[in-house]
């Protein structure tokens, strides 16, 4: 591969997160399981969304992540979570329809999960 299409390549990848904040929760591991998201060739969008905590416990703990439900037209929600934070991103797809939606979910849960296993 040439060196000039290496470069495209991460800028691209870097582009296809972004949205009204870029905060993600979790610190580097949040921000690393992100990038796995957008590394699946049909995302074309991660766009981080609203932050909840829940009660006053401590701070911090496991980051975990997992990729929700499809929508009609196969865009997803992914929920990370980081000690009593919880986080919302939206996923834009390329696919069309909710089966394809599925496809798409089971493929980056598994690829989460794999990175998961790995920690």
């Amino acid at each position: 591969m040439h060196a000039g299409n290496i470069t495209g390549l991460m800028k691209k990848q870097s582009q296809k997160i972004g949205g009204a904040h870029s905060t993600i929760i979790g610190g580097r591991h949040g921000k690393k399981l992100v990038n796995i998201v957008s590394r699946h060739p049909e995302v074309k969008k991660v766009i981080p969304s609203v932050i909840t905590v829940k009660g006053k416990g401590l701070s911090g703990g496991f980051v975990f992540a997992k990729v929700l439900r499809s929508d009609v037209r196969g865009n997803l929600r992914m929920l990370i979570t980081h000690g009593t934070a919880a986080q919302e991103l939206r996923i834009i797809t390329t696919v069309g329809d909710n089966a394809e939606g599925e496809r798409v979910m089971n493929d980056l849960n598994s690829m989460l999960f794999d990175d998961q296993e790995q920690v």
